[in-house]
């Protein structure tokens, strides 16, 4: 299925002209080639069409790019100046020298061409000995060409505003713009064209302006890389060119890239913070460091699942892969917690000893619950990483895959990893806290205060 939107409202958060137009495709998942051989086929189609610059997107990471930065792709080059031809040239350029950077896709020139216009250039000079503005003058073109309000007629219950102009065929003749008469301050009339230059040139059929600069964009998407890599090599790339701007003309890189790298920093800072809160949590369970510290020995284990599903789906690092790491740091100590919580039970309260039979008994008796826990989570994420490719799962995909590996390599080598790690150095600080827990319960059951407790 196949739907086409052409141009948007000005007021619409994605304003576009008629020039440009959307088309959201529905891939036929019963297909025999697979949706990045689809995708490809699409854009060597719309690569041959003369004059059209196209791009491939998911319809909800398109709208989020040009939400966060105007550019309606994952990577967008900003060069910023005055000169709208320099930026046109160099801007060509740039286009040309990206196009064979591996990775990269869709690379789209903001479309500027030039169109015939009619120039008017008021004459200062002119103006003062005629004893005008520039703004009544302005005024006058204004009213000729656009037209003005003077009046409202009355038809019936409905009002029509009355506008005056040049009739169309006077507002398409240059020598009828020419003699638009001009009234003089003191009385009279000038024509215009005793005040101002009149002609015909070319001119670009857009302006676009961001913070007061004149700006064009260079935009394209990535494939089977990661962004930030991409990016780095564009800089690489682009840097003989950069180099030759003239003074006052500079780049700046917008689109998703941006907004990840400011996220990374972010996410970055949350992450230590997760781990410093996972960490204080079980010191505050266990009172002891190294057996906190083997708990969050699960973190690598379920981080070596995660970084094999992004690699077996083909993806890379993003957004919302780290936020599924993030979520990992609480999810993959559960298993921990559990196991050692009984080793602790079967030595305090059923009289086993510090032995290999204890850890191998604990392991079995806490396998089913584990187990449990792990498929609970798992089934509840292979709806999402089977959805991959599907719009509105471009978000929740990376972190069900990121989830969903870390839960199974987390699982599977828990039963495995930590009970050698318990063994080998865990043992002794396991004694010293069962010994202190049960001195501290001996000394709270023969306190002053239990005992007149037990009176009475």
């Amino acid at each position: 299925r196949i739907g086409r939107r052409t141009g948007r409202a000005e007021l619409d958060e994605h304003a576009e002209g008629v020039n440009a137009s959307e088309f959201i495709i529905d891939l036929d998942p019963n297909s025999h080639q697979s949706r990045e051989a689809q995708i490809d086929e699409i854009r060597e189609a719309m690569a041959d069409i003369p004059g059209v610059a196209s791009a491939v997107e998911q319809p909800i990471s398109h709208l989020i790019s040009h939400m966060l930065s105007g550019v309606k792709a994952q990577i967008g080059i900003k060069l910023y100046g005055d000169d709208l031809d320099v930026l046109r040239r160099h801007g060509q350029q740039m286009e040309q020298a990206i196009k064979s950077i591996a990775g990269v896709r869709d690379v789209m020139l903001e479309p500027q061409v030039l169109i015939p216009q009619l120039r008017i250039e008021l004459r200062r000079d002119k103006l003062m000995l005629n004893g005008l503005s520039a703004q009544s003058v302005n005024d006058m073109i204004q009213t000729a060409l656009n037209g003005a309000t003077v009046s409202q007629v009355l038809v019936g219950q409905r009002t029509f505003d009355l506008v005056v102009r040049f009739n169309n065929e006077s507002r398409e003749n240059l020598d009828a713009i020419r003699r638009l008469s001009i009234d003089l301050p003191e009385g009279g009339v000038v024509p215009l064209e005793e005040v101002a230059d009149i002609y015909e040139s070319a001119g670009p059929n857009t302006i676009n302006r961001e913070d007061v600069r004149r700006r064009i964009v260079l935009q394209c998407n990535v494939a089977d890389r990661g962004v930030v890599d991409v990016v780095h090599d564009i800089e690489e790339q682009l840097t003989p060119i950069l180099n030759s701007l003239p003074s006052g003309y500079f780049v700046e890189y917008g689109g998703q890239f941006q907004s990840q790298q400011e996220a990374s920093r972010v996410l970055g800072g949350l992450f230590i913070f997760a781990m410093l809160g996972v960490f204080l949590s079980l010191f505050t369970m266990f009172g002891s460091v190294n057996l906190s510290l083997q708990v969050m020995a699960a973190l690598p284990m379920a981080f070596i699942g995660s970084v094999a599903a992004l690699y077996l789906t083909g993806q890379t690092l993003t957004i919302a892969a780290m936020v599924g790491f993030i979520s990992l740091t609480g999810i993959a100590s559960r298993n921990g917690i559990l196991l050692l919580n009984h080793y602790l039970h079967l030595v305090k309260y059923e009289g086993e000893d510090w032995s290999q039979a204890m850890i191998v008994r604990a392991g079995l008796e806490r396998l089913a619950p584990v187990l449990m826990t792990a498929l609970t989570a798992g089934i509840g994420l292979v709806p999402l990483v089977l959805a991959a490719g599907e719009p509105g799962k471009e978000i929740l995909y990376p972190v069900a895959t990121v989830i969903l590996g870390g839960v199974i390599s987390s699982t599977l080598l828990d039963f495995f990893v930590h009970p050698a790690l318990f063994w080998l150095f865990g043992i002794r600080e396991a004694q010293r806290v069962v010994s202190d827990k049960a001195e501290a319960m001996s000394l709270a059951d023969n306190s002053p205060l239990a005992a007149e407790g037990s009176t009475e």
